[in-house]
């Protein structure tokens, strides 16, 4: 992991969840959303929200229960305006980002906060998520058996037909998934975690700790 200059500690690896906020969602969703957050925390990573509800609040949940820190990314200008306009909530997340761009514009900021994105369900929000994560490099993965944009992503790949660095891990389950996310990022996806970034070089063989 990224040792923070001047410091001797590393810095936390930050995986953003991303899914559906609203519509009906089923308990198994639910629940896998609920084990994905645990599994985020007990991986020693920091949960990414955008402090919206649904899939994403069943994560910030999941994270908070097994003492993980979670960050939530808010469209609105203020505490008032996230809970009133956009009727999202604050339980869960130790940190609210109030970044006031509205629900496409905190998109970006969602992403780009982010080491790792996380797909889960998902609809034309979730899907424009991606789009940024994929567009901008990232790594992500995808949880399958969450039905919606999740059950779509390698049909919409194969159309993209784009480079851009990004790498895709798909998994059926929460712990597992996180596990060779963290692994693939400190293994390799950090030498170029984002087109924002110059990949790094290092001696064959290394990699973080």
């Amino acid at each position: 992991m990224r040792a923070k200059e001047g410091r001797g500690r590393a810095m936390k690896l930050k995986v953003g969840v991303m899914g559906s906020a609203t519509g009906v969602l089923s308990r198994k969703q639910k629940a896998l959303a609920y084990e994905l957050g645990r599994a985020i925390a007990q991986n020693d990573c920091i949960t990414i929200t955008g402090a919206c509800p649904g899939l994403p609040l069943e994560s910030a949940r999941g994270a908070a229960e097994a003492g993980g820190l979670v960050v939530g990314i808010s469209p609105a200008l203020s505490e008032w305006e996230h809970v009133n306009l956009y009727s999202s909530p604050v339980s869960y997340h130790d940190v609210l980002i109030f970044t006031g761009s509205g629900l496409m514009g905190r998109e970006v900021v969602n992403i780009r906060s982010s080491d790792i994105v996380i797909i889960i369900g998902g609809r034309s929000g979730t899907l424009g998520e991606f789009s940024i994560a994929y567009d901008e490099g990232k790594l992500i993965g995808v949880l399958l058996g969450t039905g919606g944009i999740a059950a779509e992503i390698r049909n919409i790949v194969k159309k993209i037909r784009k480079r851009t660095g990004a790498r895709i891990l798909y998994g059926d389950h929460p712990e597992s998934i996180v596990k060779k996310l963290v692994k693939y990022f400190k293994t390799v996806h950090y030498k170029h975690p984002s087109v924002h970034q110059i990949p790094e070089t290092r001696s064959a063989g290394t990699s973080r700790g």
